[in-house]
């Protein structure tokens, strides 16, 4: 009986984790407070609670083996309930570290000191390291993500960012370098590194992720390691992002999940693992199977970016398909009759385009023969 707690619908939800749960033999009870959202895609049953709460999450649940989120937000809470259980779950600390920007700050501040504080304008010194990183402290997908150069600039943006949200800001020390993602998976007593991103984002003053491009961890990886086993994170998949710099490797953020935007998917097909299974398997007590050999091929996640807001009246459906050597993927992010508004962030993905192939030329062919073949229209 696996417990499932989720938020808002996702692909990595609804097309990896539930069909490895059907796959693995699990009866899955899902709790969520949006009931209505997940019973469209999902026909078992359902349960509607405060998911946010674990008290409510612990009242809902009925004879669980096991309990499972790969939601950002709801980590800790489900952490819990699993401990009320004496289920295997993550550490809820190490959930809340990762979750909570400043908590992580503090936490790794012995480790690797980086500049830190509440974004009121009260709270930032005037010796502050200015370009500073102002974002949510628990905020996700680069939303409400500004690079800002000095104090009018931080209040500027600060003000324009409580037009759309109340909750807590933070300010980071810029730390610069070529950004990579960690991906890790771990059963409670080895944490194993799967395999690594290059990641390109937009020129600042956003930080929107474009393309990831898979890549051999670089020879500071072990850095990274330490830092995410000293957050206390050692079950389950994390999704890591940090920029090396000087042989230096620092952390962006953590993600205490499997990383999202259909590079999840795309891992799984490159590394030629049940990779939502084997996350399963490890939330119900089970080990890490034995390791696979790298796969010696090239993988690219290429995102299909809205430029203008717009209703999208044009787009391909999700669709699998061979180029020669490459084998190539569409999700769609956005559905075409959709309307939205252009936010610079990872929420104006209208799709991501998925490749695999033996080298980095052919790859690069094959999404270029794929974008020119289709249109993604926006009135």
């Amino acid at each position: 009986m696996l417990h499932l707690v989720a938020g808002k619908v996702t692909d990595s939800v609804t097309h990896g984790f539930l069909p490895a749960a059907e796959r693995l033999g699990l009866q899955v009870v899902l709790l969520t407070d949006r009931p209505a959202d997940h019973a469209k895609v999902f026909g078992g049953p359902i349960v509607a609670c405060d998911v946010k709460d674990y008290r409510e999450i612990v009242a809902a649940a009925e004879k669980p083996t096991a309990f499972f989120s790969n939601s950002d937000f709801l980590q800790a809470s489900t952490a819990l309930a699993a401990t009320y259980f004496g289920l295997p779950g993550k550490d809820w600390r190490a959930a809340t570290r990762a979750k909570n920007k400043a908590l992580m700050r503090r936490h790794l501040a012995s480790r690797d000191p980086v500049f830190a504080a509440d974004a009121e304008a009260e709270r930032v010194p005037v010796e502050a390291p200015f370009p500073l990183v102002l974002k949510p402290r628990e905020g996700v997908a680069s939303e409400d993500v500004f690079l800002v150069h000095d104090a009018n600039e931080l209040a500027a943006r600060t003000k324009e960012i409580r037009t759309r949200r109340a909750d807590a800001l933070v300010v980071e020390e810029y730390l610069p370098g070529q950004l990579y993602t960690l991906e890790t998976l771990g059963d409670g007593r080895e944490t194993r590194v799967l395999g690594s991103y290059l990641t390109t984002i937009s020129p600042p003053p956003h930080f929107i992720e474009e393309r990831l491009e898979w890549a051999p961890p670089p020879p500071e990886t072990d850095q990274i390691v330490a830092q995410i086993k000293a957050l206390g994170i050692g079950l389950g998949a994390c999704h890591t992002e940090f920029v090396v710099h000087d042989g230096r490797a620092r952390i962006i953020e953590v993600n205490y999940r499997v990383i999202g935007d259909h590079c999840d998917f795309l891992m799984a097909d490159l590394l030629g693992i049940p990779l939502f299974e084997q996350i399963l398997r490890v939330h119900l007590g089970e080990r890490l199977p034995a390791p696979t050999a790298p796969p010696g091929l090239h993988a690219v996640a290429d995102v299909v970016l809205a430029e203008r807001a717009g209703t999208l009246t044009e787009a391909p459906e999700a669709m699998e398909t061979k180029d020669g050597d490459v084998r190539l993927a569409y999700m769609p992010q956005r559905a075409t009759g959709e309307s939205f508004e252009l936010t610079h962030t990872n929420r104006d993905y209208l799709g991501t385009i998925r490749a695999i192939g033996p080298a980095k030329q052919q790859v690069e062919a094959a999404i270029g023969r794929f974008r020119a073949a289709h249109s993604w229209t926006i009135r």
